[in-house]
């Protein structure tokens, strides 16, 4: 929604007005996790960890490349499930996470939103692959811990239940008692999208830039904000 035309004010007000629960992923709506401590380097840092231990053929070249530490994760988890290996591989991943989550930047308008949203009456769950710890952490930081909790639902030991699976947007409706069609997912990313319309979930994009509002309109969303200021706007009027 690069420009807010009636249509696609009247669109997001529906998503807004009919959310009695709303789901958030963390790294994108909420902040930017990796905004001083890079997501690709701790990638290229969990292939080269695997490498040195001889293990370079448990990825793919595609699998290597790919810059994204949740895909490594997975195409480990694929391989050797359940394995000491994945669980120190996940392990090296949270303390990546942790490291990254004292220099992550705010999402703007989150904050406002994520407060607003509580005090009207919502109930608000996170729903992500990044590990709950360090959500706890950052929302502890920005004193929004109560907001959520104890609805926080991030990666677990079931690394085959990550997003695009539904599996933590489906233990948040369960744990809320609420009805799909109750709730509103919001996500930045195709596999955010995927595990919401897998649960059968309305969802809202938000897309800081061109590229992430691309592969959101291509993966099929139909609202998409560039900014939760509409949002908080909506909220407020409401």
């Amino acid at each position: 929604m690069t420009a807010e035309t009636g249509d696609e004010i009247e669109s997001l007000r529906e998503l807004i007005t009919r959310a009695q629960v709303v789901l958030w992923d963390f790294d994108g709506p909420i902040c930017r996790l990796f905004a001083g401590h890079s997501a690709e380097r701790v990638a290229v840092d969990l292939v080269g960890w695997l490498e040195g231990r001889g293990l370079h053929g448990l990825l793919s070249e595609t699998e290597r490349k790919s810059l994204d530490p949740h895909i490594v994760l997975r195409a480990v988890d694929r391989r050797h499930p359940g394995s000491d290996l994945v669980d120190e591989l996940e392990e090296r991943l949270t303390q990546e996470e942790l490291r990254a989550t004292p220099s992550a930047m705010p999402t703007p308008y989150a904050d406002p939103l994520i407060r607003t949203w509580k005090a009207v009456g919502s109930r608000l769950a996170i729903a992500t692959n990044n590990s709950p710890r360090v959500v706890h952490t950052y929302l502890a930081d920005r004193g929004l811990t109560s907001c959520f909790a104890p609805h926080i639902y991030g990666r677990t030991q079931e690394l085959n239940r990550l997003k695009p699976d539904p599996h933590c947007l489906n233990r948040a409706l369960s744990a809320m008692g609420s009805a799909p069609s109750a709730a509103l997912m919001i996500g930045d990313t195709p596999s955010d999208l995927l595990a919401a319309n897998e649960a059968d979930v309305p969802f809202l994009g938000y897309a800081r830039n061109e590229r992430k509002e691309k592969l959101l309109r291509d993966a099929g969303a139909t609202t998409v904000v560039a900014s939760l200021e509409p949002v908080l706007k909506l909220i407020r009027q409401a």
